[in-house]
């Protein structure tokens, strides 16, 4: 039978972490959640969703990125998809239903990797009913759904989650097939569709907002003055500006969309 499991890493999360991951609870069959050092109020709502419902969403306490992978790694081979989840990732949770009976009916199991519609968003309303950003396509989608049916195995060591290929290894006549859904369906359409709130501030030890970096970037080598630099300024609220992001994320017309649905109460 097919299943449907999560995993979200995160770290300091606590403005839209909750909403994120109420918003996958009915989709996936079990969430698995690894926090990474957070010091906001990020591990108190995570405890609190764990201790909700302790037959579906497990805990975790990580050191490093790396070993959010080494949670779902396992599932290779199995009738699995899993979703990664970020803490500024709203997925619309009643599009979602109806996307969870297409994929435990079969119709996507050639695909290994399925990218959904995006809004990659710099502003929010303060009533939460409108945001505003750029819209994939034509900027690139980072939704992260793979279908673990189809390989051997994914082990190895990974800068995080679901990210590098070492280990990767596909079962015979399987491959890397991406499905685009987002050029299939519009936003308004779409049954896989996500806020991403990539431009706007995540927690409350921000004291502004701004795109942060990805993990890659956050490990890769740099001089000891400039990460004690970084390191400084991160502590004091002014984490550093992932460039990736400002370039890729912010492709086409700039455009206002409701927001509601996304923060509505998920049944």
């Amino acid at each position: 039978m097919t299943r449907i499991v999560g995993i979200s890493l995160v770290k300091d999360e606590d403005f839209f972490v909750e909403q994120a991951l109420r918003n996958v609870l009915g989709f996936c069959d079990e969430l698995i959640l690894a926090d990474n050092g957070s010091r906001d109020g990020t591990p108190a709502i995570l405890e609190r969703l764990a201790a909700e419902q302790p037959e579906k969403v497990r805990l975790h306490r990580v050191d490093h990125p790396s070993e959010s992978h080494d949670l779902i790694s396992g599932y290779a081979g199995q009738d699995v998809w899993v979703l990664g989840v970020d803490g500024d990732e709203l997925y619309d949770p009643a599009r979602l239903s109806a996307f969870r009976q297409a994929l435990l009916a079969g119709e996507l199991d050639r695909w290994w990797l399925v990218r959904g519609n995006a809004v990659h968003c710099d502003e929010l309303a303060e009533d939460r009913t409108t945001a505003a950003g750029w819209t994939s396509p034509p900027a690139p989608s980072m939704t992260k759904l793979h279908n673990f049916r189809l390989i051997e195995s994914w082990d190895g060591r990974h800068p995080e989650r679901l990210h590098g290929t070492e280990g990767l290894r596909f079962k015979d006549g399987a491959g890397g097939r991406k499905y685009e859904l987002m050029r299939e369906y519009s936003w308004e359409e779409s049954p896989f569709r996500c806020l991403h709130l990539c431009f706007v501030a995540r927690s409350s030890r921000e004291r502004k907002a701004g795109a942060r970096r990805n993990i890659p970037d956050m490990n890769a080598p740099r001089r000891a003055p400039l990460r004690a630099w970084t390191r400084l300024r991160e502590l004091g609220g002014f984490p550093a500006q992932s460039s990736w992001k400002l370039e890729h994320y912010r492709q086409g017309e700039r455009t206002e969309v409701s927001a509601a649905e996304f923060f509505a109460r998920p049944a």
